[in-house]
């Protein structure tokens, strides 16, 4: 303390020539790090890890623009800060293990709850067991019905867990509820029954009921986890 907390999707240092490894690095949303003792009046110093000639680790100072999206703390937890964030990303390419720049549906939540200071688990796997949160599981065979029952009650900010991928909410309407989520193969029965891909490989928003898990079946039907994430929930 006191440090810098990343609010926008990406901030990158400033060019240096001066300190080339600490030149244009990218600081994904969520990342915190040290203020400089000395402030300048055109941006934020900042301290960074680098690499010295001798290999030696050393912290170093970088420099970020005035403009970056940062925070002098943690976002406040809301819903309406929780939808404003992931938007943030939306249209981004799906990038898995955070390839191509971008990154994959659990980093692309774990981000996003980053910025509230809520820290969560890097896999979709590992975060639909945490029993640091408020936990909802289901069994093979719990019946559709029952599902999307669950689903409907959903509100702003819960996470969907099917195998493998992981879904936020954004709220409900008389379908159902609507989630954001990074995606990277996403599929939809329209109104005619017919199972057609969706033109986007990404964050994208969509409704959750009309989803498909592969083709074998509706994405409800694959559900196996839901986390309600609240203040004062986590451990």
């Amino acid at each position: 303390e006191p440090a810098l907390t990343v609010t926008g999707a990406q901030v990158r240092t400033l060019p240096s020539p001066e300190r080339p490894t600490l030149s244009e690095i990218v600081l994904d949303m969520g990342v915190r790090v040290p203020l400089c003792a000395n402030q300048p009046e055109d941006g934020y110093a900042v301290e960074l890890p680098a690499r010295a000639n001798d290999g030696a680790l050393r912290i170093a100072p970088a420099r970020l623009p005035r403009t970056a999206d940062v925070a002098l703390a943690p976002l406040p937890y809301s819903r309406a800060v929780l939808i404003r964030q992931a938007y943030k990303f939306l249209g981004e390419r799906y990038g898995w293990g955070h390839a191509h720049g971008a990154r994959d549906c659990s980093g692309f939540v774990a981000e996003v709850y980053r910025s509230v200071g809520i820290e969560l688990p890097r896999n979709s796997r590992d975060q639909a067991a945490s029993e640091a949160f408020d936990r909802l599981t289901f069994e093979p065979g719990t019946k559709h019905s029952a599902r999307v029952a669950a689903l409907k009650r959903l509100q702003a900010g819960d996470l969907v867990y099917v195998p493998g991928h992981v879904m936020m909410v954004l709220g409900q309407t008389r379908e159902g509820p609507w989630v954001i989520h990074d995606t990277h193969s996403p599929s939809m029965k329209g109104e005619d029954g017919v199972l057609r891909p969706l033109p986007a490989t990404g964050v994208v928003v969509t409704p959750l009921l009309p989803l498909h898990f592969g083709d074998d079946g509706g994405l409800v039907d694959a559900v196996t986890a839901i986390q309600r994430i609240r203040p004062g929930s986590t451990t």
